[in-house]
């Protein structure tokens, strides 16, 4: 297996969390990824995302983790933050680093807000920390698309917003195919998680975060918004602030540089 990576499950209540690992680095590194885990979890992904993540695998042993597979209607981005602390312990991941990617991010937060004994640096990617009217109504628009089984519709609104024209272009001749694949048999597990994003709200407790963090965003952002990124990094006493002009919500994919730009602040 490509840098040790494999998958596995950790017994949490009456359900599992999915998670893969890779690398065989000393000092961990924990990795969030975003809504999209409404859609599909991390199960059968060990290799894809040792691939996309190969660059901190000589210093880290990676950890991703999904959300539960079974989630409660109500189901907050902190209760994401309360059981993944849990599945760590379990895990014996004590000290580590958080790289958190847009609802990730989310939960990067109340990790580093509410347990701050186990993040060591944090890394806030393509998030927000509070509400505004651009997130409402897209992440209202994709729910309705869920609600109502559309999940065509869904799979290329989500790429149209997330990525660049640049990048987008190459993938709509491709939406017939791309839209049928992985298709889950139940759209409420992204219901319940979108949800959760649309109540986010950590902005007045990011004062709280004492851990170094780096803020990733991009200035032409339309899931989450202009200027989100800027404000928690004024928020954040030890923060730094990266802006990518030109790009948006994909830009953790797009940019080329930015798994390098998380690994020198990790090691700076």
């Amino acid at each position: 297996m490509l840098c040790g990576a494999k998958g596995g499950n950790v017994k949490i209540g009456n359900t599992e969390m999915d998670y893969i690992s890779f690398g065989r680095g000393e000092k961990n590194l924990v990795i969030i990824p975003g809504l999209s885990d409404g859609l599909k979890t991390v199960k059968g992904s060990a290799i894809a995302l040792a691939l996309m993540y190969k660059i901190f695998a000589k210093d880290y042993k990676v950890y991703v983790f999904s959300r539960k597979n079974q989630l409660k209607e109500g189901y907050s981005t902190r209760d994401m933050a309360k059981d993944l602390k849990i599945v760590m312990d379990k895990l014996g991941i004590k000290n580590t680093h958080i790289l958190g990617i847009s609802q990730g991010g989310m939960i990067s937060q109340y990790l580093a807000i509410d347990y701050p004994e186990i993040v060591d640096k944090l890394i806030i990617g393509v998030s927000i920390s509070r509400q505004n009217k651009t997130i409402q109504d897209v992440i209202s628009s994709w729910i309705a698309m869920a609600e109502n089984n559309d999940y065509k519709g869904l799979v290329i609104d989500s790429m149209e917003k997330t990525y660049s024209e640049n990048k987008v272009k190459k993938y709509r001749p491709f939406y017939p195919i791309i839209s049928k694949i992985g298709r889950p048999k139940s759209l409420t597990r992204f219901i319940i998680q979108g949800r959760a994003c649309l109540n986010h709200n950590a902005y007045d407790e990011l004062n709280k975060i004492n851990s170094p963090t780096l803020v990733i965003g991009g200035d032409s952002d339309l899931v989450v918004g202009k200027n989100t990124s800027e404000e928690m990094a004024e928020k954040i006493a030890s923060s730094k602030l990266i802006v990518y002009k030109g790009l948006g919500h994909g830009a953790f994919e797009e940019a080329k540089d930015f798994n390098q730009q998380v690994l020198n602040f990790l090691k700076g």
